[in-house]
């Protein structure tokens, strides 16, 4: 079903090691949850007692690899995505197209955590059967074809990683996950993508997945044209 209806209703959901958080899409308008909520909650958080036309669910892994598609060999996925994130033996490797930047996307969701799955099987839409669940990455890269402004950034952060995207136009230039234990790590490292790119804060808008707390998001405030949480 096309989200733009208005009778449309989806939830997308945003799992880490320590919780998650989630934004619902009613027919009336928006209502995002109040920031991260611990495990604890989910059997008791009544969104997800019902069903909707869509339902998103994704895992901000730090385990991802994107690789064009005339590169792509199925059976070099794992040495592919080995290359940039640290993995085990056990590590499930998987795929996914992203066919707006003719690339394929290689990522683990092992990361030592099960509430994606529970989420998975606990969340449905109107089918009844369970969704995939995805890393974030692929979904900051999917915002990029809804961003109007040339300089399109969009990141993410919780539990201690960055993941951040950055184009100009149509071109990627930067699609990487930083180690960054606190907020100020995190924007160092947006800011230098930024300053390798030449781009200027100034005259940018930067878009944001995780919610973000009051003073990070006025912290941004202070260098940006704009901020936008999506």
């Amino acid at each position: 079903m096309d989200p733009r209806q208005s009778t449309f209703t989806g939830i997308s959901i945003q799992v880490s090691l320590s919780g998650y958080s989630f934004k619902v899409q009613t027919p009336a308008g928006v209502e995002t949850s109040n920031g991260w909520l611990g495990p604890d909650r989910l059997f008791t958080t009544p969104e997800f007692l019902r069903r909707y036309d869509g339902v998103e669910i994704s895992l901000l892994t730090p385990k991802v690899a994107l690789v064009p598609e005339a590169f792509y060999h199925a059976s070099q996925a794992r040495a592919a995505l080995s290359e940039v994130a640290s993995l085990e033996d056990t590590d499930f490797v998987e795929t996914v197209n992203v066919p707006s930047l003719a690339a394929v996307l290689i990522f683990s969701n092992t990361i030592g955590e099960s509430l994606s799955k529970v989420l998975a099987q606990t969340v449905l839409p109107a089918s009844g059967t369970p969704v995939r669940v995805l890393p974030e990455m692929y979904y900051l890269l999917r915002e990029l074809e809804n961003l109007k402004e040339y300089n399109k950034i969009v990141a993410s952060w919780y539990d201690g990683w960055l993941h951040l995207v950055i184009a100009q136009g149509r071109s990627l230039n930067l699609a990487n996950v930083f180690q960054a234990p606190d907020f100020t790590t995190a924007q160092y490292f947006l800011f230098l993508g930024m300053k390798r790119l030449q781009l200027n804060p100034e005259v940018s808008t930067v878009c944001w997945r995780t919610p973000l707390p009051p003073d990070a998001e006025m912290s941004l405030y202070r260098y940006f044209k704009s901020v936008v949480q999506l």
